[in-house]
This record gives structure tokens, sequence and C-alpha cells, in this order.
């Protein structure tokens, strides 16, 4: 999962046939007999969407089912079963069964033998984010979904569920759509059957156990898509953008060069055939999506952006964002401990290693870059910078390993942020020291490789034992300091490792946005006059100093658009995203006197800390870094 924060001021094919005719089902049978389930969307009312679950005949008296407290990927609580309603259960003439719902993802249904069909309605989780009350309890976007009359966002597990004694069994599953829809998901479609009378379609999908409906998310609606070829990987691109603001061709464009560049990273890691980017790009209304990022699947991503980007805004949020979703493959497709192996969606466990599966996935998608010269050594050393600050606001001597393993209580999910922070330094520090001791000729993405080849996509490895068999497999300098940063938490002295590759922190100007000071707010709000002010610091950010602005003037208007509580996430969420050569027209309020700034804008600086060589630098240090960016 990549979390970004856009507004600073806050096996074969298998045919299954329809049949009224239901087999008898065993304990020992069950995984014979695919669970029959269909999703109407042409029948969707007060933008609640019709699910029914046929699992076949049961031979208990009692069974459970369940929709997921947590999805993999998230690391947070979800509880997709407050999204049901109606939830009612038919034995085979048609009449209701008794169901008792045990906690708010559970139902127990009693006479199970009896059991013909489990029927109910699903609300979107896209809806819930406007009414504030719920905060954290809705579901983070990309793994949310969406029903309007013109875009679904199908993340499966939202509307299907599972039943405890049939965890293995296969899925059947028909979504039915108008006929006019485009439609995208890498599940497997083994049949279309056309009603011309309708003017509906329904898709049907073949997923081997719950996992595969878990982890093949969907799009359908009006939808822009485009393909292209990554070596032996299809990619498929599809587009929602509500006003066509942005289109998937000239998405694709930036994408393409993009994933080019990480399979040449990656060399020969190779796990999927085709490859899916679902990008929703939210509108400005009310119902829009507020939790902008992606959620990473074994072959595939939801991401979620604001539309309003501007196109190289949105190009570079796409190569931070899909770049290090797609880098998932390596882990945790391929290297993997036996929690996410063998994953609980009720009653998870978490491992130990976060900080490989986030922070070595993140500092790939920083590090690919300077590799394959899609950003400068400088931009790259700004990116490290700009961790290190980041990373610097949080709890800098937690132990990763104990926050990892309980991120979902409050204290440890509090600092889930630092492990794509943290987390890519801690990878980082590896690859240096991986890079030292072979004299260049190792670093970690040929740890993972080994770790790859090691454990693999249906071998998961024992959590407690990973940093001792990546010990034996390296140096024992990496086991002395996963055990003292990564277990025990003691703070990383950065310095220690830019030295190996001849670099040097010192104060510099840096490059920063119009709403922030090399990562701090320059405003916030006043509770007293209920209004948005500029802090001190806004005096150290270059464009606000040369137009005048000072401490403490409160922001009246910007283009236009009045700047109140009640309005600061869209306007300012727009001012985040500024770029140079943009009219700009704010109105300040200093001591009852009105302030106009009428401008062009123009790059913004700050000063801070930067890396950069040392003069002194010598052969072998300069050897190093070459090695450790270039290698």
């Amino acid at each position: 999962m990549n979390k970004q924060i856009l507004t600073a001021a806050i096996a074969g094919v298998l045919l299954v046939g329809c049949s009224s005719t239901k087999s008898t089902k065993t304990n020992d049978l069950a995984s014979q007999n695919p669970i029959h389930t269909t999703m109407d969307l042409t029948k969707v009312t007060n933008d609640k969407l019709p699910v029914t679950i046929d699992p076949g005949r049961f031979t208990q008296e009692k069974v459970i089912y369940r929709l997921p407290k947590v999805v993999q990927g998230t690391y947070s609580v979800s509880d997709f079963g407050k999204f049901i309603d109606d939830f009612k259960a038919f034995d085979y003439s048609g009449k209701e069964l008794s169901v008792n719902k045990i906690d708010t993802n559970t139902w127990e249904i009693t006479d199970a033998k009896k059991l013909d069909k489990l029927m109910y309605w699903v609300n979107d989780t896209f809806d819930m984010e406007k009414h504030g009350g719920l905060d954290d309890e809705v579901p983070f976007s990309p793994s949310g979904t969406n029903i309007e009359s013109n875009n679904y966002v199908l993340n499966l597990h939202g509307f299907i569920g599972y039943f405890d004694s049939l965890k293995k069994n296969q899925y059947q599953l028909d979504v039915i759509s108008p006929s006019n829809f485009k439609r995208t998901s890498a599940l497997q479609e083994v049949a279309t059957m056309n009603n011309k009378e309708e003017n509906t379609i329904t898709s049907r999908y073949f997923a081997p156990r719950y996992f595969e409906i878990t982890d093949n998310p969907m799009f359908y609606g009006e939808l822009d898509v485009e393909e292209f070829q990554v070596g032996d990987i299809k990619i498929v691109l599809s587009v929602y953008s509500p006003t066509k603001k942005h289109s998937a061709k000239k998405i694709k464009a930036t994408v393409e060069k993009m994933m080019q560049a990480q399979k040449s990273f990656l060399g020969s890691i190779n796990t999927t055939a085709r490859y899916d980017i679902y990008l929703y790009l939210a509108g400005q209304d009310e119902t829009s999506p507020k939790g902008f990022g992606a959620l990473e699947h074994h072959t595939s991503t939801v991401v979620v952006l604001p539309e309003m980007m501007p196109d190289d805004a949105l190009a570079e949020s796409m190569i931070d964002v899909v770049s290090h979703e797609f880098f998932h493959i390596v882990t945790p497709l391929s290297v993997h401990s036996e929690d996410v192996h063998y994953f609980d969606y009720n009653a998870p466990t978490f491992s130990k290693h976060l900080w490989m599966y986030e922070g070595v996935t993140e500092y790939f998608a920083t590090l690919f870059q300077v590799n394959k010269d899609l950003v400068s050594e400088d931009e790259f050393y700004s990116k490290v910078m700009g961790k290190i600050a980041a990373a610097s606001k949080m709890n800098d001597a937690m132990s990763f390993t104990i926050m990892s393993e309980n991120i979902l209580e409050k204290q440890y999910h509090d600092q889930y942020l630092n492990v794509y922070q943290k987390g890519a330094l801690i990878g980082m520090c590896i690859d240096i020291l991986l890079r030292e001791e072979s004299n260049g000729q190792r670093g970690i993405l040929s740890l993972m490789k080994e770790l790859s080849n090691k454990y693999g996509k249906h071998k998961p490895f024992d959590d407690d034992s990973l940093i001792e068999e990546i010990t034996k497999m390296t140096y024992p300098s990496i086991g002395t300091f996963l055990n003292t940063h990564v277990v025990n938490g003691t703070p990383i002295d950065y310095n220690v490792f830019f030295e190996k590759v001849g670099l040097g922190i010192s104060e510099t100007k840096v490059k920063t946005n119009y709403l922030q000071n090399n990562g701090v707010n320059i405003v916030t709000g006043d509770p007293v006059s209920r209004s948005i002010v500029f802090t001190d610091d806004v005096s150290g950010n270059s464009f606000w100093a040369e137009n005048g602005a000072k401490p403490g003037d409160a922001i009246k208007s910007v283009n236009g658009e009045e700047v109140t509580f009640a309005t600061v996430n869209d306007v300012l969420g727009k001012v985040f995203m500024w770029r140079p050569g943009k009219k700009a027209k704010v109105v300040l309020s200093r001591n009852g006197k009105e302030i106009v700034i009428d401008t062009t804008t123009t790059q913004s600086y700050t000063k801070g800390k930067g890396l950069k060589q040392k003069d002194a630098a010598t052969a072998k240090q300069k050897d190093l870094l070459k090695a450790w960016l270039k290698g």
C-alpha cells in the first residue's frame, strides 16, 4: 500500500455450467463445487448493489459467513460487514431462514442443511467518506468500493465473503452490467452472455479460491483503457476521469516509460503474465473519495488520485505511486511470511517485517528512478533527505519488528507511515552495506532475488527466522544492522552510510512547494478568528517572501475561491498542486487591511539540509557510490 497526502494543509480454464439442481456437499468434496455468486449492476437501488451467494448444499446444521475485517496490504481495520444491509438467508422453497449476526462482519445461519442462497445489499464506501463521523473507520479509498451510474470500483472483498467451512472452495462469479459498459479485470473470464432484450451482459469469472476473489479487483463503467507490453508482461491501464480531464493514452506514455525502466531494473524477476492498473480520478464533490494513494494486489493495483491534478503533477504521482505498487511483485508476491501466505481476514496476525514489504518496496521505487536516469542524482538525494526529515518526526527509537507485528494497535498504527520513510532508509542502508561488503557486486535487489529463489510465491518463510536467514545469505554486518536498528530500534546515524559513498550533509537551498518548507507546513488554522493564516515559517519560503506575505497574514481567497475552515482542503489542495508558471491571485488580510498578490508562480525554495559529494571523496568512495546508484 502507498498512502499519499496531497493536501498539505490538512490454472487451466474451468467452464462451469448453469444448473438449477444442486449437488450434495461434504467437507471432502466442497472444493469441487464452486460457490455461485452474482452481482447485478443493473439492479442498483439507492446506491446499493444486490449480491446473491449460492453455496450449494450443506451437510452441517449451522454455517458461518463472513465479510473481511482486514484485507491484505492495508494494515488497518476496514470492517466491510458494516456496509452490508438487509442480509437474508433463504431455503429451497424461498422462505427465510433464521440468521444470527454475531458481530460486524459475521453471520450465523441455522438450519443450514436447508440453505439455498444468501441475498444482501452492499453500500459503497466512497459515499461514506463524506460523512466525516466515520473517520478512520472508513476503508482506505483504494481498498474501498464505488457504486455510481457510470463507474463501479469493484474491490471484491467489499462485496463477497466466505463460509468458514468452505475457505478453499472455487468461486464462479457472474457480474451483470449494462451492455455499453467497459469492464476490466485480471480475474479469469470464462464466459460472456448477452441479453439483447435487456441490453445487458453477464460476464462469468472463475476464482480457484477466496484469495483470488480478494486479490483481483475490477473496474466497470465509462472507462478509458490502454494496453502495452513490458517484456513478457501485458499491462492494462484502466482510467476513470469523471470530467474526461485526463486520458488513458496520455497517462500511458508516462506509465509505460516508467514500467519499462522498472522491468529493466528488476531483470530476471518476472512473476506475472498480466498486470492491471486501475486509476480512479476523484472529483471535488462531497461523495468523491478522499484517501489518495494505492493498494497493491499480486497482479494489479488500484490507484485513487484527485482529477484536478495538472498533467505534470499526475505524471509525477503515477511514477511514485504505481512504481511502488508494481515492485510489490518482488515482496510480498515472491517473498513473504506465513502470516501473509495463510492470511486470516477476520483474525489476522502480522509479520514482523514491514521494513521489507513496504520499506524495501518504497526504496526500490525511489532507487530505480536514478538508476535508470528518470531523475538526476540531486533529485534522488533530495528524496532521500525528505525521507530522513519525515522519519525524524516519527518515533525513531521504536522497534520496527514490534511495530509491524502489532500494527493494528493504536500506538503502533500511528507510526505506520514511517514504513515509507524509515523503512525505505533501512533498505538504503542495507544496500550500501551489501555494496561495501561485496566490492560493489551485490545489493539489496540481488538479495531479494536470492530470497525469491529460496522461497517464492508458494513457499512462505518463517517470520522469526528471516533475519538469521538473511545473515547466513549475506554478511555478519547485515545481521548486526538488522538486529541493532530494526529489531532493537536504535536510531540510525545516516552519516555513517553516506560517508561510505563519499557524500556529506550540508545546509543548502532546496526546492519546496507553496504550502510547506521542506515538509513543514507554513499555514495553520486560527481557532479564534476562524481563518487560515501563514505561520512564522512563511518567511523562509522564497515565493511568498518575494511576494510580500508575512507571518500572521490571513488567506481570504485564492483565485476567487474563499478560504474558510469548510473550504480549506479543496482550495489549498489546489495550491499544493501549483507548478511554476501558473497565474495566481491571492487576497490576504493583515491587521484589517486587504493585501492582494497578483502574480505568476515561480519555483519556491527554502533552506534545508542536502546531500552532495565531498570534495575529498576518494576513488574507492566514488566507485562505491557508482555501484550503489547505477549497479
